[in-house]
């Protein structure tokens, strides 16, 4: 392992990214540690589902496996360290699979796992105990709720990893640990941190930030695509972190994608909400970092503060929400609006009623042109669904009241979407607990480590970054599209969702800083209006940052939205006309 880095590639962004990532990192080039972050909101409801119908051994990514047994001899030959949240629900019985196979490949791997963040079992001791586990976004306490919890995780922080690597793990399976977490402990690990190393740790949180959503971090997702030379073989993302924290951003050699500061800036502003990102271990303030490009495909980071953590830990819950049904439907030609009255009319009508019904979403989506060449360009799609605690109430009759009105409404009915039951839905809850009522262990080698939580002093209040932005002098106005200027970056936090934007050079940044203010950004996406928006500025970073607050209601399983992560909001704006001075469009 060099002596002055630790190199840090990570092969998986979500639960279904490429299964080859893992084999290419590894043999793609050097690398120290390779992590794989598996675990979203929605994917700890879809392993609880897995748990509840293959048994308690169930509840792990089953596909790190697959990857695992690809990679596991190249690992053992080049000393290459294995860092992952696939753990899910189940990270015992994922460990003791895994030792399984090695053993099946006489291989001598040391495997880990960690656990405590299940808090299930322990909902009573923390209510008993004086917890209220109150939805952070809506203030609604969980315990006056009516909805069963299916799943209750504490996300984790990174010192039992460290602690598993000082103990000589080869492999360490970890459950609900921070998206960061699977880098900041091998970095710790490496350096042998102090857990009050508080600017190091912000550092080495910057960086997991991100590598943690692969590709995005290499041209994916981004932007300024006609940018990115190559998607094909798009490369993975490396963290090189040096002792002081800072690090570089690279890939491998020879493979397709981009490194550069904007790929790099778009995703640290990727699913945020203030610059100060709170972690269990460490505050990480990002409008205190500095993003330099200094080679091709390469990117320094460095200056980033940090700051103690704060007393609580957050908790990812998921609650079974009841049953959902929903249908799209074709409106084509005149008066589309009428149309699709008379026809909700008359359907909820022939069901009873729409009070029967706990939520009902109407939802007509004007995608038709006018004068149009294709019968598609005739067509606008009226999506209804329902939702309900009784799953008959949206069941198949539902579906079936839908389709007797096929010859007995309005012109040219027609439906893109099956005939379907009703389904569950799960409901995202997020909420604090208090960090010393957290029980986090490791298991390795038959023995049982308990991490032990520091009593932190509450960290001072960070000054505001004093930085005056001037606005551009008055100037000749052109219009154009906001993303040919700006690039965007949006997606999910819960119920929540956020929109970064930002500039390339610093004149473009004074426009976008007095220009894109929450009310401008409302009158240009009119759909937003009735949320509540939080704008933060990180002039380090020439960005701004939007937490659009309760747009996907209670996240991503229960919200009606036809992007129900919010990952094109951001490409929406993007294409709306502004004005712009002239200067800027020749840059």
């Amino acid at each position: 392992m060099d002596e002055k880095i630790i190199r840090i590639g990570n092969c998986s962004g979500f639960y279904g990214d490429k299964l080859s990532a893992a084999k290419e990192m590894v043999e793609g080039g050097p690398i120290d540690v390779l992590t794989g972050d598996y675990l979203a909101e929605l994917t700890m409801a879809i392993l609880f589902s897995q748990k509840m119908q293959r048994g308690e051994k169930a509840g792990y990514v089953g596909t790190f496996m697959k990857q695992l047994k690809e990679i596991a001899n190249t690992c053992a030959e080049k000393n290459i360290k294995i860092v992952s949240n696939a753990g899910g629900l189940n990270p015992k019985s994922m460990a003791e699979d895994v030792e399984e196979m090695l053993k099946a490949m006489n291989l001598d791997l040391k495997v880990a796992y960690i656990d405590g963040d299940d808090l299930m079992p322990r909902l009573d001791e923390l209510k008993s105990s004086g917890e209220k586990l109150n939805n952070i976004d809506t203030g609604e306490g969980f315990f006056e709720q009516n909805m069963p919890p299916l799943s209750a995780n504490a996300y984790l922080g990174c010192w039992a990893i460290k602690e598993a690597l000082d103990q000589g793990a080869d492999i360490v399976i970890c459950p609900r640990v921070t998206d960061a977490a699977v880098v900041m402990g091998p970095a710790a690990w490496k350096y042998n941190w102090n857990k009050n190393d508080f600017d190091k740790l912000a550092g080495a949180l910057a960086a997991g930030h991100i590598i943690e959503c692969g590709a995005q971090a290499t041209g994916g997702n981004y932007s300024f695509f006609h940018e990115v030379p190559s998607f094909e073989n798009i490369g993975y993302p490396i963290a090189e972190i040096k002792e002081d924290g800072s690090f570089y951003i690279t890939k491998h050699e020879n493979t397709g994608g981009l490194v550069s500061t904007g790929t790099v800036t778009a995703q640290l502003l990727y699913e945020i909400s203030s610059p100060d990102y709170l972690n269990p271990d460490v505050i990480s303030h990002f409008d205190t970092l500095k993003i330099e490009e200094v080679g091709k495909d390469r990117v320094y980071i460095s200056g980033t503060k940090g700051s103690p953590p704060p007393p609580t830990h957050k908790v990812c819950m998921n609650l079974s929400g009841g049953y959902k049904n929903g249908m799209e439907l074709i409106v084509t030609g005149l008066d589309i609006p009428e149309k699709a009255k008379i026809f909700t009319d008359e359907l909820f009508r022939s069901l009873g009623g729409k009070e029967q019904f706990d939520d009902v979403s109407i939802q007509l989506y004007r995608t038709d042109k006018k004068n149009p060449e294709t019968n598609e360009e005739a067509m606008a799609v009226l999506k209804i669904v329902v939702k309900s605690k009784t799953p008959e109430i949206v069941g198949r009759i539902f579906s079936a009241k839908i389709v007797e009105l096929a010859l007995a409404n309005y012109p040219g009915w027609t439906t893109q979407s099956d005939i379907k039951q009703g389904t569950p839905f799960i409901s995202y809850w997020p909420a604090l607990v208090d960090s010393k009522k957290i029980q986090e262990h490791l298991h390795f080698n038959g023995e049982t480590t308990v991490i032990e939580r520091e009593n932190y002093k509450e960290a001072d209040k960070k000054p505001n970054q004093d930085i005056k932005i001037e606005p551009l002098p008055d100037e000749e106005m052109l219009e154009i599209e906001f993303g040919r200027i700006f690039g965007t970056r949006s997606g999910d936090k819960g119920g929540c969702a956020n929109l970064g934007v930002w500039a390339k050079d610093d004149d473009s940044y004074r426009y976008l800083y007095h220009f894109l203010s929450v009310k401008k950004l409302k009158e240009l996406m009119p759909d937003l209006s009735e949320f509540e928006i939080d704008r933060y500025e990180l002039p380090n970073i020439k960005s701004l940052n939007f937490y659009v607050r309760g747009l996907l209601e209670n996240g991503v399983s229960s919200n009606n939205r036809k992007d129900g992560q919010a990952k094109s909001l951001g490409e929406y704006l993007g294409v709306k006309m502004i004005g712009c001075p002239k200067s800027l469009l020749k840059k």
